[in-house]
């Protein structure tokens, strides 16, 4: 396997800076939803970003409430997945979910300079950042989507759907499977989702072994 000739660097440069900002704002929204921003760096550059939320299902507001308020995005999600009541998952959702946790995660949006883009990076990095933000989570999800419209090419609808098919097969490939609409919905349990951390990392591990080999003396 060589490594893909049009990347503007070697995959197996690439790192994930996770973080979260607290503001200390004591109020019941902050209790109930959690940004966490992830930098995809290559060397000093970051060429990419993938926002999550975390949102607590059994504390501050109601979710359904907050994730309305928050983005359209959300709220899409938080229709399809939760009681509105309750702020709960809904019979129906809990059905399809192994018991593992009580929190939601969702990965909002995924972004990655353009030279990147298409070539399989996106979901080995989405997968690394998943894995280590859904400890406590019953389920992750996503409403895949186009996030960078500046391209003249996607203002044709025909191309816009093509690349939004191809970002949803990006995540299904990584086990996120249509719930509802365009919502996808992942456990936490998933055995493909292990299964395909394991294979994504061997290509990594691949690309690392290839770089070593061009840089030997």
């Amino acid at each position: 396997m060589n490594v893909p000739s049009l990347l503007p660097g070697n995959p197996s440069e690439l790192r994930l800076r996770i973080s979260y900002t607290d503001d200390l704002a004591d109020t019941p929204q902050t209790d109930t939803l959690e940004r966490w921003d992830v930098a995809v760096l290559h060397g000093d550059r970051t060429v990419g970003s993938v926002t999550f939320y975390r949102v607590h299902l059994d504390r501050g507001m109601n979710a359904v409430r907050v994730m309305e308020e928050k983005s359209e995005e959300l709220d899409e999600i938080a229709q399809a997945l939760l009681d509105p009541i309750t702020g709960s998952f809904t019979e129906d959702a809990s059905s399809s979910l192994p018991y593992v946790g009580s929190s939601l995660l969702v990965m909002d949006k995924v972004t990655l300079d353009e030279p990147w883009r298409g070539h399989g990076p996106g979901a080995i990095l989405a997968t690394e950042a998943i894995h280590r933000l859904m400890a406590g989570c019953r389920a992750i999800a996503s409403s895949p989507r186009v996030t960078d419209l500046s391209s003249d090419r996607l203002r044709n609808q025909t191309e816009f759907d093509r690349v939004t098919t191809k970002i949803a097969r990006g995540w299904e490939l990584i086990g996120f499977r249509r719930y509802q609409g365009n919502v996808y919905l992942l456990s936490p349990a998933s055995l493909e989702l292990e299964e395909q951390r394991g294979a994504m990392r061997g290509r990594l591990a691949v690309w690392r072994r290839i770089q070593g080999s061009h840089t030997s003396p």
